[in-house]
């Protein structure tokens, strides 16, 4: 193998340019079991995810782009971002908080979705490597920045532990009363980035309840439980085995696109996904502090564009699993709190550890 490669293949000279003036470029992070992580610091993007699989082969699981020029012209704006500072959907756009009414950009039908027009996913992070396991990623989020109140600043660590674990850990301060959702947006094939399908995949999910949407995706507000319908994966079923069926809300959204609601306690970070693909072996284990798990079954992907290596990705060929609190939440004063004070310190954990089920 060429020494300026990475394990997956990737080239990060293929990855480094001037995005708003700032220096963009590829980080590497690796572990004593040989698994590795690329990440940029363009919208905080994990690149690629190696993990063994059964026959001990080094496996990608993420899907993703080449080089920076494709990620800054994708189709796919959020493969592997970090989303904010509101991940998912503010229903029309807009919210009030201390009595002041903020409008933001409509972005997703008639509703603001992942931050708006440049989110957290667009923008230049400072990135520093603190061992060959650590990344820092901060970034300062100015008052009115997409129409958000306060400066925000952010700072997230990403971690590959020896143990398989990839760990992301969230933290931000304001000087102003703001709103935050932070999630990560990773598509993730366990048989390996360019398999064609996760139909196979066989998941758990922690979660009881989960919430019903409009045609936009807003919710309508209270939790509804899933027995009784293709949301019950509280035990394992094959993430396409019911999601053909007949039923309005698998309609609206083409397919899983639904936040989960976990049935754990506020804040400590507890199990709520399992997954596997039976072709590979490999599992992941998501643990978060967060209140639910967006799953989202890669329903508008097209297959139009060549992603990593030449592979395609059509609809359905990655499942996401992003961890967050709810969507439309400050318009839902019975949801999870997403209001951040000034003195107050936002901090979020995220655990995907992957292992291998024989």
């Amino acid at each position: 193998m060429q020494t300026n490669q990475t394990k997956s293949g990737l080239t990060p000279a293929n990855f480094s340019g001037k995005v708003d003036n700032k220096e963009v470029k590829m980080y590497v992070l690796t572990n004593n079991n040989g698994a590795e992580v690329t990440v940029i610091n363009y919208g905080g993007k994990i690149v690629s995810l190696s993990v063994p699989d059964k026959n001990g082969k080094l496996t990608d699981v993420v899907l993703g782009h080449n080089n920076l020029n494709e990620y800054l012209n994708s189709e796919e704006p959020y493969f592997g971002a970090v989303c904010g500072r509101t991940g998912n959907r503010i229903a029309k756009g807009q919210f009030t908080l201390d009595g002041v009414t903020y409008k933001l950009a409509i972005n997703n039908g008639p509703n603001n979705l992942h931050g708006g027009l440049k989110g957290f996913n667009a923008v230049v992070w400072d990135a520093k490597q603190l061992d060959n396991q650590t990344l820092e990623l901060v970034y300062l989020s100015n008052d009115g920045e997409e129409g958000f109140p306060g400066n925000l600043n952010v700072k997230m660590i990403y971690k590959l532990t020896d143990d398989n674990e990839f760990i992301i850990d969230y933290e931000a301060t304001t000087d102003k009363t703001t709103i935050i959702n932070l999630t990560n947006h990773s598509y993730f094939n366990l048989s390996g980035e360019g398999d064609q399908s996760v139909n196979d995949h066989i998941l758990t999910m922690y979660a009881s309840n989960y919430l019903p949407t409009d045609d936009t995706a807003i919710p309508y507000g209270k939790p509804e439980t899933v027995k009784g319908t293709p949301f019950d994966f509280t035990t394992p079923h094959a993430i396409g085995e019911r999601i053909e069926d007949d039923f309005q809300q698998l309609d609206f959204g083409k397919g899983y696109d639904h936040t989960m609601v976990l049935d754990k306690k506020d804040g400590e970070c507890d199990l709520a996904v399992e997954c596997y693909s039976p072709k590979t072996g490999i599992k992941m284990d998501i643990s978060t502090t967060e209140p639910g798990v967006q799953i989202y079954t890669g329903n508008w992907m097209s297959g139009n564009f060549e992603g990593k290596h030449g592979h395609r990705y059509p609809m359905r060929a990655a499942v996401c699993f992003e961890t967050q609190h709810f969507p439309d939440s400050i318009n839902k004063p019975e949801y999870p709190s997403v209001i951040l004070r000034t003195g107050e310190t936002f901090k979020s954990k995220s655990i995907y550890a992957f292992s291998v089920k024989k």
